[in-house]
């Protein structure tokens, strides 16, 4: 009779016993259970206006007094929100404008920030007509209507940089603290670019600051258009989207023009 050495029987066990048998291999430890989720998770679930009404259908005392502190709490993160919404559009500069509205923009501090992170300004250079720019600026637009913390401002390329050819359109400079924190040049020029890919790679350069929670309404009201771009977390594209937009090697671009004394700090490291 043949004997099935993984068989858990007796007779399997008299023959381990004496060695004519290897021991059974160890059952893999069953998967711990997810953790429940907390009262914050789930309150974090409702908007600001529902809470009260959640806090009323309370079944005990404590239960209420915890929505209602849940409540109170949010409602100082949106009154900081929106003390800090300084933005909240797309701002055209011209080329004399540069150095205030973008470099020194970057510098003012919101008036709550203790560590002096400055303000983060994308700068969105454009061409009229080229449907690559025009996409991109739907997607700067988005952006800015999303992150009101966030200075955005935009300048036909050729007035920004004299004689910038077309195929290093649409261009976009991040600066804070008064650097720059990266450049992408021909933004869609290799392939269709989603907005997700662009946002991924803004909040990962700190051009972005989140507001304080991440609730059902953080993002406000938005088009369809552009809910229907965000299907995707920002952060699964992340590191791909960084990766192929810096995958060339850097290099210095500086106009071939004479540059006036506003103007010295006008060169950017491509």
């Amino acid at each position: 009779m043949a004997v099935n050495p993984n068989e858990d029987t007796e007779f399997n066990d008299a023959l381990r016993k004496h060695g004519i048998l290897p021991p059974l291999e160890p059952s893999p430890p069953s998967p711990s259970p997810p953790p429940s989720p907390s009262l914050d998770d789930i309150l974090n679930e409702f908007e600001t206006n529902e809470l009260q009404e959640l806090a009323e259908d309370a079944k005990d005392d404590e239960t209420e007094r915890l929505i209602e502190l849940h409540r109170k709490k949010r409602l100082q993160e949106e009154r900081r929100d929106q003390a800090r919404a300084r933005f909240g559009r797309v701002y055209p500069i011209g080329r004399e404008d540069y150095t205030r509205e973008v470099t020194e923009a970057s510098k003012v501090n919101e008036e709550d920030d203790d560590n002096e992170r400055g303000t983060g300004v994308v700068c969105f250079l454009y061409k009229d007509g080229l449907p690559r720019s025009d996409r991109a600026f739907e997607h700067i637009r988005t952006l800015a209507k999303r992150y009101t913390r966030t200075k955005f401002v935009s300048i036909v390329g050729d007035k920004c940089i004299p004689n910038l050819p077309d195929s290093r359109v649409p261009m976009i400079i991040v600066y804070r603290k008064g650097d720059i924190r990266n450049q992408i040049v021909a933004w869609g020029a290799d392939k269709e670019r989603h907005l997700e890919e662009l946002e991924a790679i803004l909040l990962v350069t700190e051009a972005l600051d989140l507001p304080e929670r991440s609730g059902p309404s953080a993002r406000g009201d938005e088009d369809e258009d552009d809910l229907d771009d965000d299907d995707d977390d920002p952060s699964s594209r992340m590191r791909s989207a960084v990766t192929s937009t810096n995958a060339r090697p850097q290099k210095n671009i500086r106009s071939s023009q004479k540059k006036d004394d506003s103007d010295s700090d006008f060169e950017f490291d491509m």
